[in-house]
Order: C-alpha cells, then structure tokens, then sequence
C-alpha cells in the first residue's frame, strides 16, 4: 500500500465494518429478546442469542477457556492482516477489500468477547426445519472477505502472474 496514506482506505472500510457491526449488535441488544425470533420475510428471522464459541458454536460448551483463545487468535489475526495489508501493491484492490473486510469482522467480534464475555448473533436463517446457525455483520463481513480472497488465490492472482 505504500506507507500509512495508502493502507488508511482500507483501515477505514474495516472501521465502518466494526461500526455497522456494533451498531446493529447494540440495536438488537436493545430492541430483541433473547432467544425469541421475529419473522422478517419467510426464511428469514432476527433472534438475539448469544455465542461462546467461534462458527457455528464451535466448542461454545468448553467450559471458559476458550473466550481467551478466541481472543488471542483474534489479536494475532489481526496484526498479520494489517502488515499483509501495509505491503499490499497499490493495484491489489480486490485482495485489500478482502483483508479489511475480514479485519473488521475479526475486530468487530473481539469486540464482543472482551466487552461481554461472548459474540452476540441475531441472523436467523432457515428453510422449513433446518436452521443455519445464527450470525452477525461481523460474520457477514468475515465471510464475504473469505470468498473474495478465494476468488483472487484462484482467478485473480493467477492472471497476475501470467
């Protein structure tokens, strides 16, 4: 990104990530009651409910220790990021979009886990019987960041190379 001037787009995008994210966390914190869905559109619920593990409640019941794992791997994921992102090429755009999107999740839960102990969800998805585990924008930005960096470790990078 050559230098700090180059690497603060980035860091603002993973700002308005953590941002979005805290500030939809504390409107369903407020407005949601917990464990109790509210239909939006078929398909679709918000449902307050609160997760000690990592995705899909991944070891949720381990008994404590795992909020200070989490923890630390949220740290140390972070800080790789933005050195990966501070020697990013200017024309690396796509990838940079990934990193921060990924780096405002990652932030964005850690946030919750110092804060309260735990992540707070409240994205319910499901069709008939099965349910998705509940997410947040976190979540979202995380997973949106992941699959665009698949796409430029298959795709993009490849025609760079070439």
């Amino acid at each position: 990104m050559k230098g700090i001037k180059g690497l603060l787009p980035w860091l603002g995008l993973a700002l308005l990530v953590i941002g979005l994210d805290q500030a939809s966390k504390l409107y369903m914190l407020a407005t949601l009651d917990l464990h109790q869905p509210v239909a939006i559109v078929p398909g679709f619920n918000l449902m307050l409910t609160y997760n000690t593990g990592a995705a899909f409640s991944f070891l949720s019941g381990a008994g404590g220790w795992q909020r200070w794992f989490f923890v630390i791997l949220a740290v140390v994921v972070s800080i790789i990021l933005i050195i990966w992102l501070s020697r990013l090429p200017q024309r690396a755009r796509w990838l940079a979009c990934a990193l921060a999107l990924i780096l405002g999740g990652a932030i964005g839960n850690l946030w919750d886990r110092l804060y309260y102990g735990y992540v707070i969800d409240f994205i319910q998805v499901y069709y008939e019987q099965w349910y998705f585990p509940a997410f947040n924008l976190a979540d979202s930005a995380i997973t949106v960041g992941a699959v665009m960096l698949i796409i430029d470790a298959i795709w993009l990078s490849q025609e760079s190379r070439e």
